[in-house]
């Protein structure tokens, strides 16, 4: 099983959702980005790395939110979700098809990865109003 992370990002109290490319696997869902750790690294480590490579943009990893294992036919993952915060740059979709910023009541209007829903479900039974900084 692969641990995966998930950075559940937030900025002038929206969160950011990410729609993966038509032609990768699970084309055209939408995701809380993150993905794999790499050997010897933290999640934090990895979500900061992450959104580096796939958005240039920094983020503050912040509180757990929760975890889940899903298994799909080409993968099995442990998904590890925490808060983030946006501290700077443009959140470019570099490896993803669009970008959205939403709230979090808007988030069930969205094809979620099947292993990303585990995270919708949570944040909206939590019913969370989100600010920067602060849940």
């Amino acid at each position: 099983m692969i641990k995966v992370a998930a950075a559940v990002i937030i900025k002038d109290g929206r969160i950011m959702i990410a729609k993966r490319k038509e032609e990768d696997k699970l084309g055209g869902l939408w995701e809380f980005p993150g993905g794999k750790l790499e050997e010897e690294e933290t999640i934090q480590e990895c979500l900061k790395r992450e959104i580096r490579e796939e958005f240039d943009g920094e983020i503050e990893v912040g509180d757990f939110i929760t975890v889940n294992q899903h298994s799909y036919p080409h993968i099995s993952i442990e998904l590890y979700a925490y808060y983030a915060f946006w501290l700077k740059g443009e959140f470019k979709p570099l490896e993803h098809q669009e970008v959205k910023w939403v709230l979090p009541e808007e988030l069930e209007a969205y094809e979620f990865a099947p292993a990303d829903i585990t995270i919708v479900n949570t944040l909206i039974n939590k019913k969370i109003k989100v600010k920067d900084k602060g849940i």
